[in-house]
């Protein structure tokens, strides 16, 4: 007769110390990796080089109240007096179409990307803590049939809902590279 017992005893050990030992993996957008004495967050209005309109101030409010949401900091337009600052601009914004009727083979579905740089900066010692030249944050977007775009700003005219999603994606977005130091 075969003496399983040792193994079966290997195997029981084994699997409770995996699950006491856990992981290193956390949910994606719950991480910090910022100082402990980063609270106030300088933000001031990032640059427009885009042809939106008004994107700059709707991006600059979405990421100020994204990180107002998460608990801890307070986001102020000054760059004194604070300990980060936070300054980006958003670069371009593109559209490709992504769906079509059936029947007229019309584009029905966009996709919307805006491209744009960033840079965290920790003003105790001056160092940049988060930056990318190249944050990128696309979204979908359905359009009325029969309208032919070539111009986001011609969907964001059509829907002002569809700007404010965009901005409230890219905050999001960029606070969760930020705080979780991607």
């Amino acid at each position: 007769m075969m003496r399983t017992w040792p193994v079966i005893a290997l195997v029981v050990v084994l699997s409770g110390s995996a699950a006491l030992s856990g992981c290193a993996y956390a949910l994606s957008g719950r991480g910090n990796t910022l100082p402990a004495d980063v609270r106030r967050i300088g933000i001031p209005q990032f640059q427009n080089l885009s042809n939106i309109p008004e994107l700059d101030q709707l991006i600059t409010d979405a990421v100020r109240l994204e990180f107002r949401s998460r608990g801890k900091f307070t986001p102020v337009p000054e760059t004194t007096g604070v300990d980060a600052v936070l300054t980006g601009s958003v670069r371009s914004v593109q559209v490709a179409p992504i769906g079509f009727t059936t029947d007229t083979r019309q584009a029905s579905k966009y996709s919307i990307t805006v491209l744009a740089s960033a840079e965290f900066k920790l003003t105790k010692d001056g160092k940049v803590f988060w930056s990318s030249p190249a944050l990128r944050v696309t979204d979908e977007y359905d359009v009325a049939s029969g309208v032919s775009v070539t111009d986001p700003a011609v969907i964001f005219t059509q829907d002002r809902n569809a700007l404010d999603r965009m901005a409230k994606a890219f905050a999001r977005s960029l606070v969760t590279s930020i705080l979780e130091a991607f």
